[in-house]
């Protein structure tokens, strides 16, 4: 299990694909996710990579937080975030993760907070189909109806759907393809929509409901601290022994 990472959603798009298909992506954009803190089993119980992405003024930072990014040797972040991964899969604190740390063609589950629409009616919160236009009702056409029962049990249970807050909400959307990823301007496109508003931070990781691809990078595409150059780790493969020449012929 290998980390994921913080992405600011900048809005949606469109391209068209070679078919001529037309595509909708919504465009996220890496801005400075780096490593912040690693978690360890022997000092937290559990094994996870602090995240920390979007920049923030030195001066709206609290004192211990100003040292914990100092301790770190980054910059004060806007978002922080930790995910959940093997011992294997660490990453040096100080690290910026890149695009290119997911593949085309990948899925990922995306995890952000819905847009916040404030009071709103049973109609627009859970849909339902509201009362009839005539034959008798009237004021009510768009009420909820009854909300509980007569003197047995006489209250009105928790959970019954009804008028109230909709909206920013935590929502993670499940097995989103990324359709391309561009490195050097830090973006991820994924195809269709996602959680969030614009100008929103969202969380990427790897699908758990789908097996993550072989050309994806463990334990990441990263680029690590005071280096330009993005430092894509896979695992060692062998390559097998060259032939030897036969006996008694000329090596070519």
């Amino acid at each position: 299990m290998r980390t994921g990472v913080i992405a600011k959603k900048l809005g949606m798009a469109r391209f068209f694909d070679e078919a001529g298909s037309h595509v909708p992506v919504t465009v996220l954009s890496l801005e400075g996710c780096q490593v912040t803190a690693h978690r360890t089993q022997d000092k937290d119980g559990y094994v996870a990579l602090q995240l920390g992405a979007g920049a923030k003024k030195a001066k709206n930072t609290s004192k211990g937080m100003r040292g914990h990014f100092a301790k770190a040797e980054v910059e004060p972040k806007h978002e922080l975030a930790e995910f959940r991964v093997t011992e294997d899969n660490l990453i040096d604190v100080g690290a910026e993760l890149v695009a290119d740390h997911f593949v085309a063609g990948q899925k990922v589950d995306v995890t952000g907070s819905t847009v916040g629409k404030g009071f709103a009616g049973a109609m627009k919160r859970w849909n339902f189909g509201g009362m009839r236009a005539t034959h008798g009702v009237s004021v009510s056409h768009r009420a909820h109806g009854s909300t509980g029962q007569r003197q047995d049990p006489g209250k009105t249970f928790k959970g019954k759907k009804m008028a109230g807050h909709l909206g920013q909400e935590t929502v993670t959307t499940l097995n989103v393809t990324v359709w391309k990823v561009d490195v050097e301007r830090g973006l991820i496109l994924v195809r269709g929509s996602v959680p969030g508003t614009e100008g929103s931070y969202v969380k990427i990781r790897d699908a758990v409901k789908s097996a993550r691809p072989a050309e994806a990078p463990v334990p990441g595409s990263f680029r690590k601290a005071g280096h330009a150059a993005p430092v894509v780790e896979a695992p060692a493969v062998e390559e097998a022994p060259a032939e030897a020449p036969e006996a008694g012929g000329e090596a070519q």
